[in-house]
């Protein structure tokens, strides 16, 4: 072999281990991001797949000189972010749809999606569904029912309930259900709360919104129709629950509560007993629980009533392993693949 043909295949040789590393530290890199935005008491939270699409859920309180949207526009940027591909507005509340106008000063957003028309007529909730309407007059919006896929490239995102139905094929024997009664008086727009499950390979996240005890038992019982998962973000920031969730198996629980809102303190103690839980994480320390009815203090993204604002965030790789990070204290934990 002369020395012209031995530097060639040196050379091959050499390529051939730089793009075997690329595409090594390009899987490597290949997460789903999630931020669980400070909204103090709302929700927001914005869903980054590996493609590099864009879910937002929520999009905060008006008001507040846009504080919610700065604060969805601060994940963005440390996500990359610079368009929101699908917004989905869970139900017609102020925490929820309040902020759309001051997130469409700051993105442009592909499609919005919302369980359709509200149905309350109160004037401060008025307020704001008239201005999110107006804001829709504008912009691609479609609303959703149970067993539609949002398209976002990289992950699956099924809505599983929205508008009072929920899906009714597939799930299993939910042995939490026995003993658990439906309750009268549930607000109408809650239990039209549009939820969904996010699929990244094996990890899975359900977002149900603010979905009301019964429309909750509906969904989980007596089968549970959306199977084990392994984020769970509670409903309604935390609201009274029912033990039928402990058929979903969440591994770690987090709250989007804000100081004076959400994280009740008996939903707290029905939540913290799950049974294959590790972890409860909370956006604020609730001021209505005690320390018995909070998440440690190195779980917390704010202790203080009046704040900055830190979110959560979770990235999971496809294997379903996954980290939450709280950025206040920089701690971080891991989940392994289950």
């Amino acid at each position: 072999m002369d020395g012209q043909a031995g530097s060639g295949l040196l050379a091959s040789g050499i390529m051939r281990v730089f793009v075997f590393l690329a595409v090594a530290a390009l899987a490597q890199c290949r997460q789903l991001e999630i931020f669980f935005i400070d909204t103090e008491g709302g929700q927001a939270t914005l869903i980054v797949s590996p493609s590099g699409q864009s879910l937002l859920i929520g999009a905060g309180w008006t008001d507040f000189s846009g504080r919610d949207a700065d604060r969805i526009a601060d994940a963005a940027k440390r996500a990359h972010v610079k368009k929101i591909d699908a917004v989905l507005i869970t139900d017609h509340h102020r925490e929820n749809e309040g902020g759309v106008p001051n997130l469409l000063e700051r993105f442009t957003v592909g499609t919005f999606y919302d369980p359709g028309p509200s149905v309350e007529t109160a004037h401060d909730h008025q307020r704001t569904y008239k201005a999110y309407e107006e804001a829709m007059a504008k912009q691609h919006r479609e609303v959703v029912k149970p067993g539609d896929k949002i398209p976002i490239k990289g992950i699956e995102v099924t809505v599983v309930v929205a508008g009072g139905a929920h899906i009714a094929d597939g799930g299993e024997p939910n042995p939490f259900c026995a003993g658990i009664e439906p309750r009268a008086g549930e607000n109408a727009e809650e239990a039209r709360s549009a939820g969904v499950v996010v699929e990244y390979g094996r990890f899975r996240f359900a977002d149900l919104g603010d979905l009301t005890w019964n429309k909750e038992l509906a969904l989980l019982c007596p089968q549970n129709r959306i199977g084990r998962v392994d984020l769970y973000l509670a409903s309604r920031h935390g609201g009274v629950t029912s033990k039928a969730i402990y058929g979903l198996a969440p591994r770690v629980v987090i709250l989007d509560n804000g100081p004076r809102t959400g994280a009740d303190p008996e939903a707290w103690k029905t939540l913290n007993a799950s049974p294959r839980l590790d972890d409860l994480w909370q956006l604020h320390f609730a001021l209505a629980g005690e320390k018995e009815t909070n998440a440690s203090d190195t779980l917390i993204a704010n202790l203080d009533e009046h704040c900055a604002g830190v979110s959560l965030n979770v990235s999971a790789q496809e294997n379903g392993s996954f980290t939450v990070f709280n950025p206040r204290n920089k701690f971080s934990k891991s989940y392994n693949a289950q």
